[in-house]
């Protein structure tokens, strides 16, 4: 063998052994989060070297170690937590201080995320009986690595080297630079190879403290399609207060509100509107599906964030036919990017602004309807018709490809996304059997939101004496019916809706949580609508952690696969909502506890999705879920609306409050509620009678359906 065919077999058996790139996994990361920038670090608060963890600001990481070492050891973990954009870590130098089981000197960790800046103090406090004398040295480096480069699993990048200027550090990167200051000063600040050493001395006397700031910096040399700002100031969220015999819920309204205020961004087109990023870390974000349910389940408390969502979107909605972009006129889209996304192991390639997706048009529609019921004003409602008039023209057109008649999606380009419903991977939409569908794809449920857009759209079209709606209400007829012709099948777990009608024009009968998006759309009947809450709470589906995505017996079930069988905190939301809606009041509180009880699990910090397969009692992680992620913290919004069973009609002057009973957190206020320009509170008590104050004049308020 030649010295050449020698190194290229080393090369190939190397390439054989080396595993492929993996996806990092973040469950066990701590994650705080403000609009563009989000840290991940490990549990006791250092950002360890060669993995996903860092700051990442507009999706790029300007900070990949940050390391605390005390005379040279770690401090070791006691404790950490994370809400919004602050994070703590509780710690103690087990080699300082008095010998002895227990630890005399604490660390406590603090980093916050301001706008364009991340702030960390270290306070180290004695109980030590004498003096503690300690070096703390921080090391500190960034490569600049793009988050999606990361999410593939490519963690490892070279480092930028850092610049003193002064008692600062300095690192510039292509769109970005950051400058790092100590306070106080450092006693000394060294750089090499890629990385900056800072040495701090520290003294502490017995029963004292003191305190180490570290502020990081970043400003943009230069912009993207959508280098967006935080949001957190522009909805009024600030009087919501739930009380409970049950004191979980309000633990997980103000961590889901807090979570949920720190992914809103403003659009750089226009700062004066606001929307909700997708999630942290990998899709902070624009996108059209998960930025439309935030607002949608967050009605309640104001229209701020819904008004911002649908002109955010209204901006980019579609113009022209793209098959590599999926675009369309009058499509909403389904993401935007900072860069075009590349995944290599996949294939996918998207291109900044992508339209891939068969439900987010239709759901920008009910969202409108929904916000206009909920007060946003007329005026602002009429600047959005053209808008509503391109959305209901791709809807009834060129949403519904062929003859058929049903909204139906196929990536045509090769590189986008092979399924465009929510459920998006690629093995999620399967028969009984197990058998993957084949395309093109239609939904039940993206028929099932166009019915309810379009017969939303008719009222509000004709609420507002404009033309349009007779048209509207009959395509919201025509979708009712091919629903009702088309999806219902017969398997082993009895009568329920199909998943989807593929491309043979059959019904894939896989037994799946996407019925439950087709409760309270008005399009079932009575009996339909109890056929298929008794499925979706029946043992397949119903964990007592939430929803299924798919049912235990279907084939290719999968508790901990990503649509397969896990549980998503905004699925289960969405099936509680649909379930109160059509009058299934017993049923939505038991999704409703199932998902108070997941919360608890999580320390009221819902994830993207997870296992219900119970581990002790607790639902497993899905150890690359993002957390917090948009639609998973809004869905607080959806259990106060279940638990209080509200539903707003202004233009029509109806609130109607109708709770669940008995109630499933017991006696219940929610103080901060919004109708309008009104805030408005509602009690209930252990029997479930209601109490409303607040509610503008003219408005009748309808409890449990008698006026009030």
């Amino acid at each position: 063998m030649s010295d050449h065919e020698a190194a290229d077999a080393a090369t190939t058996a190397t390439a054989a052994t080396t595993p492929p790139p993996r996806q990092p996994w973040l469950h066990q990361l701590n994650v705080c989060v403000n609009g563009n920038a989000t840290a991940l670090s490990s549990p006791g608060g250092d950002i360890e070297p060669g993995t996903a963890q860092g700051l990442y600001v507009d999706d790029v990481r300007v900070l990949s170690e940050a390391t605390v070492r005390i005379d040279g050891e770690a401090p070791a973990f006691v404790a950490e937590g994370a809400s919004g954009a602050r994070a703590e870590f509780v710690l103690s130098a087990r080699n300082l201080g008095n010998p002895g089981p227990d630890p005399t000197v604490e660390v406590h960790r603090t980093r916050v995320l301001e706008d364009g800046a991340m702030v960390e103090r270290l306070v180290l406090t004695s109980r030590a009986s004498g003096t503690v004398r300690a070096r703390v040295v921080v090391e500190l480096s960034a490569d600049g690595a793009p988050i999606g480069s990361v999410k593939a699993g490519h963690v490892v990048h070279p480092e930028v080297a850092p610049e003193v200027d002064g008692d600062a550090l300095v690192t510039t990167f292509e769109r970005h630079t950051t400058r790092t200051t100590f306070e106080p000063a450092p006693a000394a600040l060294l750089v090499g190879g890629g990385r900056a050493v800072v040495e701090l001395d520290v003294v502490v006397e017995p029963g004292e403290s003191t305190s180490t700031t570290m502020r990081l910096d970043t400003s943009r040399s230069s912009t993207s399609v959508l280098d967006a700002d935080p949001g957190r100031s522009a909805v009024a969220w600030d009087g919501v207060r739930v009380v409970a015999d049950d004191p979980r819920l309000a633990h997980v309204v103000d961590h889901s509100m807090d979570d949920l205020r720190h992914l809103l961004l403003l659009d750089p087109e226009d700062r004066a509107d606001v929307f909700a990023a997708a999630g942290t870390p990998w899709y902070l974000t624009l996108f059209g599906r998960d930025s439309i349910w935030a607002a949608r389940m967050m009605l309640p408390f104001g229209t701020d964030l819904a008004a911002g969502t649908l002109r955010v979107l209204a901006r980019r909605q579609g113009t022209t036919d793209d098959p590599r972009s999926a675009e369309a006129p009058g499509k909403i889209p389904h993401e935007l990017r900072r860069t075009a996304y590349l995944d290599p192991e996949s294939g996918l390639a998207l291109p900044p602004v992508y339209y891939g997706t068969v439900d987010a048009t239709a759901l920008w529609v009910t969202l409108l309807v929904e916000a206009w019921q909920w007060g946003l004003p007329e005026a602002q409602v009429r600047e959005l018709l053209p808008n509503l008039r391109a959305a209901i023209e791709w809807l009834t057109t060129s949403g519904q490809p062929d003859e058929d008649g049903l909204l139906k999606y196929l990536d045509t380009s090769g590189t986008g996304l092979a399924n465009q419903g929510w459920k998006d991977s690629g093995d999620s939409i399967r028969w009984r059997d197990g058998r993957i569908a084949d395309g093109p794809i239609a939904l039940v449920e993206a028929q099932a939101y166009a019915a309810e857009a379009l017969a939303g759209a008719a009222r509000l079209l004709r609420a507002l004496g404009e033309d349009g709606a007779d048209g509207a209400e009959k395509h919201a007829a025509d979708l009712r019916d091919r629903i009702s012709e088309r999806f219902w099948v017969e398997t082993d777990a009895g009568r329920h809706l199909a998943i989807a009608v593929d491309g043979h024009g059959d019904a894939v009968d896989g037994l799946a949580s996407n019925m439950g998006h087709v409760l309270g759309t008005g399009v079932l009947t009575p009996a339909d609508s109890a056929s298929v809450a008794a499925q979706l709470t029946g043992p397949e589906l119903l964990d007592e952690f939430g929803i299924r995505t798919m049912g235990s017996g279907n084939g290719g079930f999968n508790p901990i696969g990503y649509h397969t069988g896990s549980i998503w905190t905004h699925d289960s939301a969405i099936v509680a909502l649909g379930l109160a809606r059509e009058g299934h009041r017993a049923e939505s509180a038991q999704v409703a506890t199932a998902l108070v009880a997941s919360a608890e699990a999580f320390d009221y910090r819902w994830p993207e999705l997870y296992s219900g397969l119970p581990m002790m009692g607790r639902p497993s992680p899905y150890p690359a879920s993002c957390r917090p992620q948009a639609w998973s913290a809004a869905s607080a919004g959806a259990l106060v609306t279940v638990a209080l069973g509200l539903r707003a009609d202004l233009p029509a002057g109806v609130l109607e409050v109708d709770p669940v009973v008995p109630p499933p957190f017991g006696a219940l206020r929610v103080e901060g509620l919004r109708l309008g320009d009104a805030t408005v509170s509602v009690s209930v008590d252990r029997d479930g009678r209601a109490e409303v104050t607040g509610v503008p004049e003219g408005v009748e308020v309808r409890l449990g359906g008698a006026s009030a």
